[in-house]
């Protein structure tokens, strides 16, 4: 029975097979338009990374720390929207967990830890039971819970071929091993199967000895024998701090080597953007530092322009250029919210198609988050700034006058004196550039022909 202030659920009438709907509110309207509005704008994301590798890697402190069950439904929907996934987990708090309750000391050189005999047990011990859990979290299927109806086959196995550390600085590291080889054939065959692969920080070597590794290790190791899209770390820090304590959202890869040469990194985070420098100059494209204690922190990192976490490329991501053709339906996309509301006027594909030469664009990470035009007008050595447009996504982050002050090195190289532009709602972020008013008799004489007296848009004026 329904409570009385409940709203009527959608009933199906069985003989006209249509649906009676439930009267909508203000607040579900907002709601699903809200919904919506998010959805399409992940669907670039989606679409970019359908079957492309993603290699995800947490420690044991994650798992210590309860968020396992969350990670794995975070995973799991990243699987169901196409992207191949493979984990790596880590196992330190477990391990010392085994060593405390055998009363054994933990031993350490260098921050490596010596793996013994009775720890090389513990490893195996500890590592067993979080690759159990793992595999159960993926097999959950309770209805109401993000796992309902994902149906995941998790694969393990000896993918990873190891050699000992050896003796280093006269302190013989036993069974502590690195990667030597990885199985990408085997991995390739398991991810094409669309089972999530399942990787723990041990490896074997061809004589049947196992080895105790690191994860960041043989997560990027993976990483760049599978020509994975990306290399995401779930850690306990939150991502790399500027001198302002302030999260720094994107880096180079040269940028990121300096902060890790700098020595003001902790000795957590250097290790995890050592590794992610490993992988990206092994030719994976992008690597990403995410705090675990945010929840559903690999979906934000992975389907928002900002993220929640330190993302590390070979390059700078962003990038200032003249517009192609290629770009005509990007730039499309951002200026037809504003030709509806009236902000700019329409001027449909094939216009843009013939003035695309006239546009410079700002792209970031592969998608077009602003763009402008410029209009010469040679005689009156003056041109127009036009169709200055910034995403909603990135508005704020001064990419409009970024947009604005390109457009006036290519008039200033054009041998411009003036630009003018024509506006009927954002006067007020001109003039505070520099802009003045200014009237239409001032308009080039072509100019002022074109102009459309019913908008009555400003005209605004700059000398260069």
């Amino acid at each position: 029975m329904n409570a009385p202030d409940s709203p009527d659920p959608i009933r199906l009438d069985a003989d006209s097979s249509t649906f009676d709907l439930p009267s909508m509110s203000d607040d579900d309207s907002v709601y699903q338009a809200q919904f919506v509005a998010w959805f399409r704008a992940v669907a670039p994301y989606i679409h970019a990374f359908k079957r492309r590798t993603f290699v995800v890697a947490f420690g044991g402190e994650a798992v210590q720390e309860g968020r396992l069950a969350r990670i794995c439904e975070d995973l799991a929907l990243l699987r169901a929207l196409g992207i191949r996934v493979v984990v790596v987990h880590g196992s330190r708090p477990q391990i010392e967990e085994q060593l405390r309750l055998r009363q054994i000391d933990s031993v350490f050189h260098n921050a490596m830890r010596v793996t013994d005999i009775a720890a090389l047990e513990c490893a195996k011990e500890a590592n067993g039971e979080i690759r159990l859990d793992i595999e159960a979290a993926f097999s959950q299927g309770l209805a109401n819970t993000p796992m309902a109806n994902a149906d995941i086959k998790v694969m393990s196995g000896n993918f990873i071929t190891a050699r000992p550390v050896g003796v280093v600085e006269g302190i013989d590291f036993q069974h502590t091993g690195v990667v030597r080889k990885v199985s990408a054939e085997v991995i390739e065959l398991a991810l094409n199967a669309r089972a999530v692969v399942l990787i723990s920080p041990l490896g074997f070597s061809p004589t049947g000895e196992a080895f105790n590794l690191d994860m960041e290790d043989v997560a990027s190791s993976v990483a760049a024998a599978l020509h994975a899209e990306k290399l995401i770390f779930l850690i306990e820090t939150p991502g790399i701090l500027d001198e302002h304590h302030e999260l720094i959202r994107e880096m180079s890869s040269p940028s990121a080597s300096a902060h890790l040469e700098s020595g003001k990194l902790s000795a957590d985070t250097a290790g995890y953007l050592k590794h992610a420098l490993r992988a990206i100059a092994a030719g994976v494209p992008r690597a990403h530092l995410v705090p675990f204690a945010i929840d559903g922190g690999a979906l934000l990192e992975v389907f928002t322009h900002d993220g929640v976490g330190t993302m590390i490329a070979a390059d700078e991501l962003e990038e200032m250029r003249e517009a192609t053709i290629d770009d005509v339906g990007g730039i499309l996309k951002l200026i037809e919210p504003l030709e509806l509301d009236g902000t700019l006027v329409k001027r449909g594909r094939g216009r843009i198609e013939r003035e695309i030469e006239y546009f410079s664009v700002i792209e970031h990470d592969g998608r077009l988050f602003g763009c402008a035009a410029l209009y010469a007008f040679p005689i009156e050595r003056v041109g127009e700034l036009a169709c200055l447009t910034v995403s909603p996504d990135a508005q704020g982050m001064g990419d409009g006058e970024k947009l604005m002050k390109r457009i006036e090195q290519r008039a200033r190289a054009m041998g411009l004196e003036q630009l003018f532009v024509l506006t009927t709602r954002t006067a007020h972020w001109f003039l505070k550039r520099g802009f003045i008013p200014a009237t239409v008799d001032q308009l080039p004489k072509d100019r002022q022909r074109m102009y459309n007296w019913s908008r009555k848009s400003q005209v605004l004026l700059k000398r260069l």
